[in-house]
C-alpha cells in the first residue's frame, strides 16, 4: 500500500497506473466509482461541481518544460475532465490562455453540447496555474505546447476509445491547429474557431483588412471618432490618466503614448468584438461620452504590465505573429513618431525587447494544410480582423472546410450561423465522427 500511494503522488504515473488497472470500459457503472475513489485520495485530483456533466474532475498533470529533455525541469498543467459517457466522443479543448472558467459548474463548450460529448480541457502552458516556478521563456514554444496536448491525449485515450475532436477559440483554435500539424493522427477531427495564422510580428494583412471592412460610411465614422478623441486630448487625457491611476495600471511607456495606442487599437477592437456603429459618439459630443465609449471598446489595461497575457505576447513576438497599426491618418495628432515595433517596446519586458521572430512555424502549418486533406473545419467571422490572417484561401480540398459567418465577429460560433448552415456543419461533423 505504501508503494501504491507513492505512485499516486506522481501525476504522470497516476493516470498511467489507473489506465492500466482498468477493467473493460463497458463496465462503466462498476468501474468508475472505484477508480475515482482511488483518484480522490490524491491531492492532484479534485472533484468539481457540474450542472452539465455526471462527473467533473480537476487534474494536475506533470509535464517537462522541454519535451526534448524529459529529465529536465518540469511544471504542472491544469486539466479538467468533464465526463458524460465512455461510449461518447471526446472534445479536446486546447485553451490558448488561462482555463479558470472551465472550473465553473455551468461550463460546457459548444461542441460538447452539440455532440453530447465528454470534455478534456487543457490549460495552456505558462498561463493560469500551468506556470512553471521560473518562467524560462525559451521553453514557451508552440512545439512544446503541442507535445503537452499529445501527452495528455495519450494518457486519457485508454479511458475514452471513441472519436476525439480537438477544438479551441482564437489562440486556443490556433493551438488546436498547430497540435494537428505536429500530431495529425492523434484526433479524428479538428475544429478551430476564429484562429489566426499570422506570418509576421506586424502582419500587414490586418491593416489592409481594416481599410475595407464594413461599409465606407461605417469606416469613416470610426476614423472621425478616433480623430475627435485625439484632437481633444487636453480635455480627455486627464480622465484617461485618472482611470489608469485609480486602477493601479503601470506601463512601459508614458501615458500620453498609451492614449495614442488605445486610439490606434480602437478599430481593431471595435470590429473584433462586433460593436455597433450606432453607438459611436459623433464629433462634438460631450467629453464624458467620448471617454466612456473609448473605455468600452479599447480600455488601456490591454497595454498595462498588470495584464495576464505576457506569455502570449512572448509567443507572438517569437513565432505566432501579431498585427500592426496604420498611423498615417492620425500623424498630426499622435505623440509617437511611429508604431512600428510596438509589440516589443510596449508589451514585452526590457530583457525580451530584442526577441527575434522566426516564421518557421507559419510555414510548417501552411505546408501541412497544403499537403494534407484531413477533417478540419474552420469557423470565422466576416468582420473579425483576425480573419485577415485566417485559413480561408485553400482550394481543391474535399475534407478541409472553411465557414465564415456573414457580418460575424470574433464571437462567431456554429450556433451564430443561419440555421441552414448550422445543419450543414453538424452533418459534416457527424459524418466524420461516424467514419471508421
Amino acid at each position: 500500500m505504501k508503494n501504491t500511494l507513492a505512485l499516486f503522488r506522481q501525476p504522470f504515473l497516476l493516470v498511467v497506473w489507473i489506465a492500466c488497472s482498468l477493467p473493460l470500459w463497458g463496465q462503466e457503472p462498476a468501474s468508475l466509482p472505484e477508480i475515482l475513489q482511488k483518484m480522490l485520495l490524491v491531492k492532484e485530483v479534485t472533484s468539481l461541481e457540474s450542472d452539465r456533466f455526471s462527473r467533473k474532475y480537476l487534474l494536475r498533470i506533470e509535464q517537462p518544460l522541454d519535451h526534448a529533455d524529459p529529465a529536465g525541469p518540469r511544471f504542472t498543467q491544469r486539466v479538467v475532465l468533464c465526463h458524460t459517457g465512455f461510449d461518447k466522443p471526446v472534445v479536446l479543448v486546447t485553451e490558448g490562455y488561462s482555463g479558470e472558467y472551465a472550473l465553473r459548474a455551468s461550463y460546457r463548450d459548444e461542441l460538447s453540447r452539440l455532440l453530447d460529448a465528454n470534455i478534456l480541457f487543457a490549460e495552456h502552458r505558462y498561463f493560469g496555474e500551468s506556470r512553471p516556478d521560473t518562467l524560462l521563456w525559451e521553453y514557451l514554444t508552440a512545439e512544446n505546447a503541442a507535445y503537452d496536448i499529445h501527452r495528455i491525449t495519450h494518457l486519457f485515450k485508454p479511458f475514452y476509445p471513441g472519436k476525439w475532436i480537438a477544438t479551441g477559440i482564437s489562440k486556443g483554435g490556433q493551438t488546436a491547429l498547430i497540435y494537428r500539424t505536429f500530431f495529425p493522427d492523434d484526433v479524428a477531427v479538428t475544429l478551430p474557431y476564429v484562429a489566426p495564422l499570422c506570418r509576421a510580428v506586424e502582419d500587414e494583412r490586418h491593416e489592409k483588412f481594416l481599410r475595407h471592412v464594413g461599409t465606407r460610411r461605417e469606416r469613416r465614422r470610426i476614423e472621425h471618432y478616433q480623430k475627435e478623441v485625439l484632437r481633444r486630448r487636453e480635455e480627455i487625457q486627464p480622465l484617461f490618466d485618472a482611470w489608469c491611476n485609480q486602477r493601479g495600471y503601470t506601463f512601459r511607456i508614458p501615458l500620453q503614448e498609451v492614449y495614442d495606442y488605445c486610439l490606434l487599437e480602437y478599430p481593431f477592437a471595435f470590429w473584433q468584438w462586433g460593436k455597433n456603429v450606432a453607438d459611436i459618439p459623433p464629433p462634438g459630443s460631450e467629453v464624458g461620452r467620448l471617454f466612456a465609449h473609448l473605455m468600452d471598446v479599447s480600455e488601456p489595461s490591454y497595454f498595462a504590465r498588470e495584464q495576464a497575457h505576457l506569455p502570449f505576447f512572448v509567443q507572438a513576438a517569437r513565432e505566432l505573429g501579431y498585427y500592426g497599426y496604420d498611423t498615417h491618418p492620425f500623424r498630426p495628432y499622435l505623440t509617437i513618431e511611429s508604431a512600428h515595433g510596438y509589440l516589443h517596446r510596449v508589451m514585452l519586458p526590457r530583457e525580451l525587447e530584442n526577441l527575434p521572430f522566426d516564421d518557421t512555424l507559419y510555414h510548417q502549418v501552411t505546408e501541412f494544410l497544403d499537403k494534407n486533406d484531413l477533417p478540419i473545419l474552420f469557423i470565422y467571422g466576416q468582420h473579425d480582423p483576425w480573419t485577415a490572417a485566417g485559413v480561408t484561401g485553400l482550394k481543391g480540398k474535399k475534407q478541409i472546410k472553411v465557414y465564415t459567418e456573414p457580418g460575424g465577429s470574433h464571437l462567431a460560433r456554429i450556433s451564430s450561423f443561419p440555421e441552414q448552415t448550422r445543419v450543414e456543419i453538424l452533418k459534416i461533423l457527424e459524418k466524420w465522427l461516424e467514419e471508421e
